[in-house]
């Protein structure tokens, strides 16, 4: 995949004589309007309670969205057979599907969840609101939040420093959510570095997983210089892996708000750029609809979850659409 900031900047700006001004974007997803500004939200305390802040704005838009279920739903299930226990049967799920479900015993159901967080330099843009990285930790962390809540494992998984190994298996006790968070924390306040693609964790997962299903999220800006990452994704997917990946972009990144004569900085290499954003902005807003419209089609052509979130969305916001879109989804989609 070619870099869509290749003719334009992948970074905020230095002071010019007319300095970026606030977007204009709009938010065109239809959904309750619930949550704080995730400015507002970075300041409400430690990640734990941002994290809870999260999950209930989140579960209380989708009762007010009139959707059924208030879960994920991560429990595995398999259609019935004659000779399954009845009382076995998901009884929810039938009045859902139309069709009958077996709930596996907890030994043999617990999913493992894998959440995989972008971590190198092109995630600490940050056009004027919180960081790129700061927004899929606070995703990422509501999601752990939840997950353990359903009684199901969660791990993590951080790339960008080839230098750094950031991998916490996945486990269900309520005390390893404690040391996730930490982690998720470190990581935030260590910043956004280095250029590792998330494809080397997706491989990681994939050796990790090769006996068992796993749920994987993915929070990036999918940045890359070529197409591991979306072909990773795919493969995962082929291998009946459920995927769900949030793609985060900076609204700057996609409304290019700048005028007056200004200097570009890359987050990932040497490269500086002066240039007038009048000059270049129709060619950098085609590249950028192009590259967002192309990972669009190669992902949910290959059966990933993908959802677009602007860091200007309530990150509540951005875990409903998730939440709404798996609650539609049968157990036999999801293992399809």
């Amino acid at each position: 995949m070619s870099d869509p900031r290749a003719t334009s900047p992948p970074t905020e700006p230095a002071p010019g004589p007319a300095g970026p001004v606030d977007p204009a974007g709009s938010d065109a997803v239809r959904a309750p309007t619930i949550g704080l500004d995730p400015t507002q939200l970075a300041r409400l305390g430690s990640l734990p309670i941002q994290a809870r802040v999260i999950v209930e704005g989140a579960l209380s838009g989708m009762h007010r969205a009139s959707v059924h279920g208030s879960s994920v739903e991560f429990a595995e299930h398999k259609e019935y057979s004659p000779g399954d226990e009845l009382r076995h049967v998901d009884w929810k799920a039938y009045a859902k599907q139309d069709r009958y479900y077996v709930k596996q015993f907890e030994q043999e159901s617990q999913l493992a969840v894998y959440l995989v967080l972008d971590a190198s330099a092109s995630m600490a843009f940050s056009g004027g609101g919180i960081a790129k990285l700061e927004y899929g930790g606070l995703l990422l962390a509501a999601l752990a939040y939840l997950v353990i809540q359903q009684q199901d494992k969660v791990g993590l998984i951080a790339c960008g420093d080839k230098t750094l190994e950031t991998l916490v298996p996945p486990r269900a006790r309520a005390t390893h959510l404690h040391d996730l968070m930490s982690v998720l924390e470190s990581i935030i306040a260590r910043g956004a570095t280095g250029d590792e693609s998330p494809a080397t964790a997706l491989a990681r997962i994939a050796e990790l997983t090769r006996r068992r299903r796993a749920l994987i999220v993915l929070a990036s800006d999918l940045f890359d210089a070529d197409d591991r990452t979306l072909t990773m994704l795919a493969q995962l997917r082929a291998q009946r892996h459920d995927v769900s990946v949030v793609h985060l972009i900076d609204p700057h990144e996609r409304s290019f708000p700048y005028d007056g004569l200004t200097q570009f900085e890359a987050l990932e290499s040497a490269g500086k750029m002066l240039v007038n954003p009048a000059a270049i902005r129709h060619d950098y807003l085609e590249r950028m609809e192009a590259f967002l419209t192309r990972t669009r089609g190669v992902l949910t052509g290959a059966g990933v979850d993908y959802h677009l979130a602007e860091t200007s969305q309530p990150v509540e916001k951005t875990l409903l659409h998730l939440l709404v879109a798996r609650s539609r989804l049968g157990p036999a989609q999801r293992a399809r």
